[in-house]
């Protein structure tokens, strides 16, 4: 498929392209690492699904893992369900803790100070720029 096909069945579908960033594959930045790691997981199928239900099926499964056992690096590496039902509090305290004795026992395998397992506030997609937020 070339462009000019390409752009033309997306305008017969009704479909608006974005020019937000031109020849940019990668146009959504959280569409495409949601895509990657999809990719990624080991049941992923590489030749593709046999059916709409097979692949409804494996996005059932696909969004229980992500939220119940995927640890996030954006949220202290909890899960969303550990965050959204604040276990991470309690997670992260034994983490510190853990990490402390670690240290205390051999400091010599830290250079620095350990990981800074401190709990989050609010985590945003699209945090709206710092004056923004003050003129509102």
């Amino acid at each position: 498929m070339n462009g000019s096909t390409l752009r033309g069945t997306l305008e017969r579908l009704g479909v608006t392209a974005s020019y937000s960033r031109p020849r940019v594959s990668n146009d959504n930045p959280f569409s495409e690492a949601i895509f990657r790691t999809c990719k990624y997981r080991p049941d992923f199928p590489a030749d593709g699904f046999e059916s709409l239900e097979d692949a409804r099926a494996w996005v059932h499964r696909f969004v229980s893992w992500y939220n119940t056992e995927h640890r996030h690096s954006g949220i202290q590496f909890v899960t969303p369900e550990e965050r959204h039902s604040k276990q991470d509090l309690e997670i992260l305290a034994k983490r510190e803790l853990v990490y402390g004795i670690a240290k205390a026992q051999h400091p010599e395998r830290w250079a620095a100070s350990t990981r800074n397992w401190e709990p989050l506030g609010a985590v945003w997609l699209n945090p709206e720029a710092p004056s923004t937020v003050e003129e509102k």
